[in-house]
């Protein structure tokens, strides 16, 4: 009884940490998205700030409280847009002194001419009124600050009490320059570097494992190669799955004595053709004849292919089917730390075949790729998306894992009105922007499968998400994108997040 009751405390306590780690795990996700960060940072530091400056306000009493409100909507300008017109840290402090240097002017106009008007502690003459806006539209304009806060400046200080507009004049400078500094330092240590502290693909997809089954493994092979070749720690793992235990064991050994054969010093393989995986040279003279023989040279000859053209390191690994195929390689993955699955596509009925539903139902990250004449580089990629999320930062950091420094990514959205485009180009523009290398941006009206048909000719590579976020109805009315294109001049890989 005890037993059972042990055993049911350590299945409840399995089951909430797994219950934690993906709710961990989908606001980490949330957190990613670029409007979801600006966000929480305008929640977290335009409070923090104005919390600072009253501090100091309490302490000094020269430090006017008129400061705060066009203090607070200037900070919060900042913020919320920070790669927008305004986001301009000397544009924000010289707006907002320049503002409070006309209201100022204004008040000494008014007096020198007579033409003051008002009373009383919120009194504001017309003259000053109209003076100190014009004066500040004027100024910013001609030296290149306009600032939006710097009008709501420029008024306040016509209600600073007499002889202290030099003081309020200094308060907005100093108060405006450390908000100022605290801009500069998030967006340049953390908000522009967000993909490497906030994005998981940016930092994980290096060790990847190639089921190699499919039309063409060996194109895949390389993809993952060159996947995994970004990261110093990357390294493929290529996988035979076989239904025999006893045909796996005697693989195993074959696999065991090259792998012996080449650390004292032999050849592990002779120079292989990448394309089709045969192995030049003489090989294992009995290969032919033994099919347990054969695969292994295969396996390793594809093995050192990869080493050779890409200069990652590749495992090769023998694997007994347990109940399914998918399964197995699901499990291999874990057993190897392998944060990536990289299948070759495989159709059953006009549809993804179970072996890859099922890799896309487990938990590790899966990419599917449609070969298409068995290239092996991908220099010119089109990544087509819907929305910023995690799967989109992926097949962007794929992207330019892929194209290096010598090719370009073109990112893609198609949208159903013009009234869309504008949202669609600033999504684009956030999502490019943490990521290095040649972009371009392209925002069109045409249906997807019209716009990849027009452009796919163009490119090597075609990124795809999963479509798993979509609804079982929405499914029934469309499929997905991969499987209405099947006639792309262009590889497509199709790219899902767990």
């Amino acid at each position: 009884m005890r037993g059972k009751l042990r055993d049911r405390v350590h299945r409840l306590l399995t089951r909430a940490r797994r219950i934690e780690r993906r709710e961990l795990r989908a606001a980490r996700r949330w957190v990613e998205r670029t409007d979801t960060l600006v966000h929480l940072s305008v929640l977290v530091f335009v409070p923090l700030l104005i919390w600072m400056v009253t501090a100091a306000s309490n302490t000094l009493d020269s430090l006017s409280f008129l400061l705060f409100p066009p203090l607070a909507s200037g900070t919060y300008t900042l913020f919320a847009d920070p790669e927008g017109t305004y986001a301009s840290p000397w544009q924000f402090v010289a707006g907002l002194t320049v503002g409070a240097l006309c209201g100022w002017a204004a008040l000494v106009a008014g007096a020198t001419t007579g033409l003051s008007g008002g009373g009383g502690v919120f009194g504001v003459g017309a003259f000053e009124a109209a003076a100190t806006v014009f004066a500040t539209g004027a100024l910013t304009w001609a030296l290149g600050i306009e600032e939006p806060a710097a009008y709501a400046t420029a008024l306040l200080a016509l209600l600073v009490p007499a002889g202290q507009e030099f003081t309020f004049v200094v308060s907005v400078s100093v108060a405006s320059t450390v908000v100022a500094g605290v801009f500069y330092v998030w967006r340049e240590r953390f908000y522009e570097r967000r993909a490497q502290f906030l994005y998981e693909s940016t930092s994980g997809d290096d060790h990847v494992l190639v089921p190699m089954r499919g039309e063409n493994p060996d194109a895949t092979a390389m993809l993952a190669a060159r996947l995994a070749g970004a990261h110093e720690a990357g390294k493929v793992v290529l996988l035979d799955v076989v239904d025999d235990a006893a045909v796996a064991a005697a693989e195993r050994d074959l696999l065991e004595t090259d792998h012996r054969v080449a650390s004292d010093g032999g050849s592990r393989s002779d120079e292989a053709d990448p394309e089709s995986g045969d192995r030049a040279g003489q090989g294992h003279d009995h290969a032919a004849e033994d099919p347990v023989a054969a695969a292994a040279d295969r396996l390793e000859s594809r093995a050192a292919a990869v080493e050779t053209r890409v200069g990652v390191p590749c495992e090769v690994v023998v694997a007994v089917a347990g109940r399914s195929a998918a399964a197995t390689v699901l499990a291999t993955a874990r057993e190897l730390n392998c944060d990536l699955v990289a299948a070759s596509y495989e159709q059953q009925y006009g549809a993804l075949s179970p072996f890859v539903q099922s890799l896309f139902r487990g938990r590790t990250d899966v990419l599917v790729h449609r070969s298409v004449a068995g290239r092996t580089r991908w220099k010119r990629v089109l990544v087509p998306v819907r929305r910023a999320s995690d799967v989109a930062h992926s097949m962007l950091d794929f992207a330019t894992r892929l194209a290096g420094k010598t090719g370009y990514v073109s990112v893609a959205s198609c949208v159903s009105s013009d009234r869309e485009i504008r949202r669609a180009e600033t999504m684009l523009a956030n999502l490019v922007e943490p990521f290095d290398g040649s972009f371009e941006t392209r925002v069109s009206t045409r249906s997807i499968e019209r716009f990849l048909t027009e452009n796919a000719s163009g490119v090597d590579l075609v990124f795809l998400g999963a479509s798993r976020d979509r609804s079982p109805a929405s499914r029934l009315v469309s499929r997905p994108t991969f499987e209405r294109i099947e006639d792309l001049d262009a590889d497509v890989a199709i790219v899902d997040r767990h």
